[in-house]
């Protein structure tokens, strides 16, 4: 299946995405590709080593003639995130990723493809193998943990990076080139709960949402694309007086838009008729609104055969209902500065109910810290009034953007020469470690940009073929234009 993939032009690229691809790589799960990154590099004969944190440089010195060029960080994360549909058999801690070629396209074979950001990686990967390719000096940093924390790029300790340019390779459209990014805060409530036994005269039914399009939630959280544990929380809320819940488990991963949501509620006999009347008109309700942006989107109820022993009691239930209803999810303030940028977010990533806990995980973005404070207060003044416990993690900086930046003009200018036409210098929604990095390198310059990724952070995630070509011919003249010192 990957070997169509490795005939693909450019074919160095190619193969060093199929190489990667073979090595599971989840975040916090990065053992494996860090020696796979480090036998690349002590192979060629360069500078390898890791540092305290377990980001991976590889250094490169600058070919015959481009000495007296700015040394650049050439920059890419390791990990991936983990996402398959519910109906593919996968392991990700032992398989590799089964790529195809779909016309333009390359996927993978139901789950997540890791082409965010594994193709930065191969791009870096096939000019440090490459003899005939000019470039200035180069520092190679790969980094761990990009996708559930940037603790990679967080603790990254300045002095260890000798370039003064930073090409991160991490945007997902190729007519962009990226000046800025958000920054974001994890934000977690939680409440215990008192177990009920389960009524008499009771059967059980297992609730699902699933078919969404889930997606990247900070590239593509204006889309108003479905949330499953708000349309989850939509239908319990509707059926609430007539049944009671004894489990939750809805979404996965904080940076990614919840596609699934599976409860397993309780109902007595008494109330089997309402629950069953009020499930099939709030499904009507939710799958009409969404018929023009969730075309595969399906809620069912079945019957189970085991009845759950234990329910949560009716209070903390509708307190709970009434927190996720009352919780801001989407786009919360669009930027008055920058045209159709998304300012300020929330995803309502994942929510657990079991055993007597109630977790619900968000990840709050904004390009100004005091709009991201004014999200985060927003959500605790709801849980709290709700009785939960809100704590705050992972909080990292946005990036500021520079458009005065000297890279900034080589890349577009190149870019007009090759294509013909301007390119998008934006900031984006999506969290990107340049931000990051600058707080221990403050003066290093620094932009983004990358090949046409649609669908990260989910099963749909694809590659364009075409796009890889033209991102690599233009890292190419890019590497000749670098300043000199």
């Amino acid at each position: 299946m990957n070997e169509a993939i490795r005939n693909l032009k450019p074919q160095r690229l190619w193969n060093n995405f199929a190489d990667l691809n073979a090595v599971p790589r989840g975040s916090k799960k990065e053992d494996r590709v860090i020696e796979f990154m480090k036998d690349f590099g002590k192979n060629l004969g360069l500078e390898t080593f890791e540092d305290d944190i377990r980001n991976v440089i590889i250094r490169k010195p600058a070919t015959p003639g481009m000495e007296n060029r700015k040394g650049i960080v050439l920059q890419s994360h390791l990990d991936m995130v983990h996402q398959k549909n519910n109906d593919t058999n996968f392991d990700f801690d032992t398989q590799g990723i089964e790529m195809y070629v779909d016309g333009e396209w390359v996927r993978a074979n139901g789950t997540t493809l890791g082409a965010d950001n594994g193709l930065g990686v191969a791009t870096i990967m096939a000019i440090l193998e490459s003899d005939s390719i000019v470039h200035p000096a180069i520092d190679a940093l790969f980094t761990i943990d990009e996708e559930t924390g940037m603790t990679g790029a967080i603790g990254l300790k300045g002095g260890i990076l000798e370039g003064e340019i930073l090409l991160n390779l991490d945007t997902e459209e190729d007519d962009e080139i990226g000046v800025g990014c958000a920054g974001g805060v994890d934000v977690t409530a939680t409440r215990n709960y008192t177990e009920e036994n389960t009524p008499i005269n009771a059967e059980a039914y297992k609730i699902t949402v699933k078919g969404l399009k889930g997606g990247h939630s900070g590239m593509e959280i204006h889309l108003g694309w479905g949330n499953a544990n708000k349309m989850m929380n939509r239908v319990l809320t509707e059926t609430n007086s007539n049944c009671s819940v004894a489990s939750v488990l809805g979404g996965s991963l904080r940076n990614a838009i919840p596609r699934e949501s599976n409860t397993i509620v309780v109902v007595t006999d008494a109330n089997k008729e309402g629950f069953l009347n009020g499930f099939e008109k709030i499904k009507s309700e939710i799958i009409a609104e969404y018929s023009h942006l969730e075309s595969e989107i399906t809620i069912t109820t079945v019957k189970q055969d085991l009845l759950p022993e234990t329910v949560m009691n009716n209070e903390v239930q509708t307190q709970f209902l009434k927190a996720v209803f009352g919780a801001h999810n989407g786009v919360f303030r669009m930027s008055p500065a920058i045209d159709d940028l998304v300012e300020t977010s929330n995803n309502i990533a994942k929510i657990s109910v079991s055993d007597g806990k109630i977790t619900i995980e968000c990840l709050t973005r904004s390009s100004v810290d005091s709009s991201k404070e004014n999200m985060v207060n927003t959500l605790k003044a709801v849980f709290e009034l709700a009785g939960f416990n809100v704590k705050l993690a992972g909080d990292y900086p946005g990036w500021a953007p520079n458009m005065d930046s000297a890279i900034l003009k080589v890349l577009d200018g190149l870019y007009e020469k090759l294509n013909g036409e301007k390119a998008n210098v934006a900031a984006c929604h999506a969290g990107l470690e340049c931000g990051i990095l600058g707080t221990n390198y403050p003066g290093m310059d620094m932009v983004s940009f990358g090949p046409t990724i649609k669908g990260a952070h989910s099963p749909d995630e694809r590659a364009s073929i075409s796009s890889t070509q033209k991102f690599w011919n233009f890292v190419i003249e890019i590497l000749k234009e670098i300043p000199v010192k």
